[in-house]
Order: C-alpha cells, then structure tokens, then sequence
C-alpha cells in the first residue's frame, strides 16, 4: 500500500478515497448518482467490491474514477449496528434537512426551504452517492456500467449532472483559486499553538478522520473493540491503538445543490449601476471580492476589472487582508472575505509577549475592530464542487439577450467535523448578518430574508475612504438551494467493513 512517511506515521494513500487529495480535473465529465437501497444484501454485495479509486498517485493518470459516500439514512438502510451509526458526528447523524433550527441557521429558507427541495428531504433523502468521473468522451459507458453493477441493490432518485467546463463558475468569475494545502506530510506540530500569522497549511486531521486537526486533538469517530473486526479489515486508531477505527482516512462530504440565478445577478448589477457598464463590472468585484479573472482586490496594485494583463494564476490565492482593514480595497462583506476571512488567532501587531498580552486582553483598541472575526484556520473547507448547465445559455442569461437554462454548482465540500468547519462558515460567516459588526448576509449567497431580530439583510456595503459607505440595498436572491445532504465518504477499508458489519 503506497503510503506518506512523516516521523513513523504513515498515511495510507491506498486507504483514502481520491477525492480527499484530487479534484479531478483533468476529468473534464462528471455525473453524482444519488441512490436509496432497495435490496440490502445486493447493495452491500457491490458496496464491498465497488472499484473505488484511491489517492494514490500513478505515473498515468486515471482514465474514470469513482466514489461512494453514505447518508446515515444509508448506513440504517444497510443494517450497519445502530450503535456504530450513533458513533458519527451528531449532524451528520441526524442530517442536513433534519428540523428547522439547523435549516434557519443554513440559510435554507424562503425558497431554499427543504420543503421545496428536489431532493434531500422526506422521502428523497439518499442513501448512497455515487460521484463517478471520467476523461471527454468515457462518461456514457463508465456510468452505464457502474449502473449496472449497482442495479440489483439500489434505486436511483436523482442524476446530478455536470458542465464539460469548469475554470469560471456560473456568475463568470474565476472559480477553485483558493484551496488550503493539506499537511499530507504530517510536518505541523500535534498541539494547539496560537499561530500569528495567518497559513494556508492545515493540519491532515482537519480534513481526515483518525489524524491530530488544528486543535492537536483527534476528532471523535466511530470506534469498535478489536473482536468486532474479526476480519481484520480496519486499521488500528492511533489515539486507541487497541481499537479498530471505522473513521480512519474518511471525511464527511457535504453536498448542496445551488441554483443561480446568472440573468437576475447581472441584470440586478446593471440597475445599481445605473447602465454604467464599467461601473456593474466594478460593484460585481467588489461582491466577489475578486476581478472575473480572479485577481484579489486585496492584493496590493491595481486589479484589471476590465482588461489588461491579468495576474498570473499562480499569485491570485498569495494575500491577505491585513493592510485593508476597513475593506477600502475589499469590502469586509464580500465573498471570499466571508469564506476566508485570511486571519490568524490574533490581531495584528508585534511579536514580543507584551504586545501580544496586550492583544489577548483587548486593551489594543486599535485592532478591536479586527478581532470580530474567529481565527481562520479551524474552519477551513477543501471544496470539490462542479458547476452546472449550458455554458452557451449561461453566457446569454449574463448579457440579459435570454434567461438561459437552469445553471449553478453542485457545492461539495470535505472537512472532519461539519458542525465546526461547514456549519460554522455558513452560518457564522456567509448567512450571519453580523459578520465583522456589519448587518447585511453574503451578497452572493443571501435570502435576503429579516434576520431574526428583524433587521434587513438584503443590502451591501462598500466602504469608501472619503465619506460613508455606498450602500447597494433591496438585492433580490440570486442563489437557491434545490437539494442537500450530508455524507460520510469512508476510506476504502472502512467502506469494505460497512458493507459486512452488522
């Protein structure tokens, strides 16, 4: 088994579905089959022997791949042992669409509301998600026979389909820049440590279960006393190696379904901007955060809204917000500055232990203002996500000549702990109004819905150096969720023991 060595700990590539390390995009076809269990013993037959791909590297890249995550409804539905089940995360347990709190805190109301949903919820929850991958041209007969295989044991509720292009997401902006590096190398200290700095390396255990995350700490999986594993199938928990841990080198896999609505973005825009044209270009960046090139408005220099020489790719995801604490450059309320605020656990300021006293006790009432926001790097998300539809259709909804067919992403996302990494980030950050003191949600992916104590939510701010801030207001919503669930994408020894466990 090909394996990482880091000081005697190995992480085994083998064991670790491929999409935890890849995003495939060479893979150009993609398709998700979302699958309920109708014939239990046939579905945990070709779960056992189902051809999933690894993270291991290979001197050819792979022609197709595949991956398998399973809802808890799922594991209930393969006759997994109630008390394994309950071993799982709380949310992942009780699901995505499980009561009106966690839809509230989601931002799944109004239209996103799981009552409307397409799938994810009553009797549309699926058990299985099948995420199959293929080079131009190899989708057809990969899915066909995947979906032979599988036609004994399961039925299939939804196809989510993919675009053949990925670089620009629906709205037209530069997608998939900004990603954390994974400590694969296992070169991160194992304790909490209060860093000052912000980084784009994260610890392996915030993604994978059975490894030290941010914290130094192991995330809580399910784990099974050795006799329980009679065919030796798990690994060992390296926090209890006399257990066997059904969580080692899985993740959960939150998948969500959004709609955009690309003609209402621009044509929105458009009325903001009085049919200023540059103008509607410049307030799109300044919601993004980000030029449709993905040049950082953060970034020090003059990003090219409208033509010029791009920055190159490889220097988009290398900057911070820290010389613009007021969001002169990027507004405090844009998107990727919502997604990752680019922080460390501290405000800024000098390195010596007085200063930063000072700052852990909030008497700096210079960056007070800066501490609004918590530290980034326990709420990092790894996104594996696909747009969706007609890149021609899309491309007319966005001119305003035709409103285009059905587009959007199909957001999938991994983290080892849903509550703290993708709970968090969307409802502390993305749907919270009161993210960094402002009251306004993302104006990208907003309901524009009164928060709770009925203040409106659906403007935007931009701060201006010379007077108050421009404020856009009445923003229609521009993103619906049609559907949504939590997974658990099991390494493959893992799934191999679900399928026989009982």
């Amino acid at each position: 088994m090909s394996t990482i060595q880091s000081q005697g700990r190995p992480v085994e590539l083998g064991d670790v579905q491929g999409l935890v390390r890849f995003g495939y995009k060479h893979l150009t076809e993609a398709c998700f089959l979302l699958l309920q269990v109708k014939d239990p013993a046939a579905a945990r037959a070709w779960l056992a022997q189902a051809p999933v791909t690894s993270a291991v590297k290979t001197d050819r890249l792979p022609e197709t791949a595949l991956q398998v995550a399973l809802t808890s409804e799922g594991l209930r539905a393969l006759q997994v042992a109630p008390d394994l089940c309950e071993g799982f995360a709380a949310e992942f347990v009780a699901g995505m669409a499980s009561d009106a709190a966690r839809a509230r805190r989601l931002g799944d109301v109004g239209a996103s509301d799981p009552g409307r949903w397409l799938w994810g919820a009553g009797e549309r929850v699926p058990h299985v998600a099948v995420l199959l991958y293929a080079e131009p041209g190899r989708l057809a007969a990969w899915e066909e026979e995947i979906g032979a295989q599988c036609a004994a044991g399961f039925v299939r509720i939804e196809r989510l389909s993919t675009s053949g292009t990925q670089l620009k997401e629906p709205f037209g902006f530069d997608d998939g820049i900004s990603q954390p590096e994974v400590d694969w190398e296992r070169e991160r200290p194992v304790r909490d440590r209060d860093q000052l700095e912000y980084g784009n390396v994260s610890c392996l255990g915030e993604f994978l279960l059975g490894y030290p995350n941010e914290y130094g700490l192991y995330t809580p999986r399910p784990l099974l006393a050795p006799q329980r594993d009679p065919g030796g199938l798990l690994l060992r928990a390296e926090d209890a190696p006399d257990q066997a841990d059904v969580g080692r080198n899985g993740c959960y896999l939150v998948l969500r379904q959004l709609r955009q609505d690309v003609q209402g973005f621009w044509r929105e825009l458009d009325r903001q901007a009085g049919g200023d044209a540059d103008l509607r270009e410049r307030l799109a960046a300044a919601m993004v955060g980000r030029t449709k090139d993905g040049e950082p408005l953060a970034a020090p220099g003059e990003p090219s809204v409208a033509g010029g020489a791009p920055m190159p790719r490889s220097k988009r995801n290398e900057f911070t917000y820290r010389d613009d604490p007021r969001g002169l450059r990027c507004p405090l309320g844009a998107h990727i500055r919502r997604a990752n605020p680019r922080n460390a656990d501290l405000p800024p300021g000098g390195r010596g232990l007085l200063s930063r006293l000072w700052r852990m006790l909030g008497f700096n009432s210079a960056v007070l203002e800066q501490d609004l926001i918590a530290s980034t790097r326990f709420h990092r998300l790894l996104r594996r996500g696909r747009k969706y539809g007609d890149d021609a259709a899309r491309a007319a909804a966005a001119t305003g000549s035709s409103p285009g067919a059905e587009t959007g992403i199909h957001f999938i996302c991994l983290a080892a702990n849903i509550k703290r990494q993708f709970e968090f980030v969307q409802s502390a950050w993305l749907i919270g109004s009161k993210f960094a003191g402002l009251t306004e949600s993302d104006p990208l992916l907003g309901h524009r819905l009164p928060d709770p104590g009925d203040s409106a939510t659906d403007g935007f701010s931009i701060p201006q150096a010379d007077g108050p801030d421009r404020r856009l207001s009445g923003l229609p919503q521009f993103v619906t969720v049609l559907g949504g669930a939590y997974f658990f994408l099991p390494g493959i020894r893992a799934l191999r023991y679900l399928a026989t466990a009982r």
